[in-house]
């Protein structure tokens, strides 16, 4: 099943996640690889696609998981938590309709 992890920056994020970064992109890399990884991307905080030094707000993670405590323990993981970044986390079943 897909699950939705819906993640909130904490104020003035950019620098922490430049700092994590590469580990960030790297288990999303993964997740494309096994064939697992609907999409993913973050909310620039201005409305543009390269907000330059606003930032971004949080980000979007759409990922096949076995279940709810897999999708949450891989959220847990990031690079971005450990780095900071992220004020708030939540994982949430996702059910694709469309396309």
């Amino acid at each position: 099943m897909y699950y939705a992890i819906i993640s909130e920056d904490v104020d003035n994020s950019l620098s922490l996640r430049q700092t994590a970064k590469a580990a960030h992109i790297e288990r999303l890399q993964t997740l494309k690889a096994e064939g697992r990884l609907l999409l993913a991307g973050p909310h620039p905080i201005i409305d543009t696609p390269d907000p330059g030094d606003a930032g971004f707000s949080g980000s979007l993670v759409v990922a096949e998981f076995d279940s709810l405590v897999e999708a949450q323990a891989w959220a847990d993981n990031d690079p971005y938590v450990d780095a900071g970044v992220y004020r708030k986390v939540v994982v949430k079943p996702f059910k694709v309709v469309l396309p």
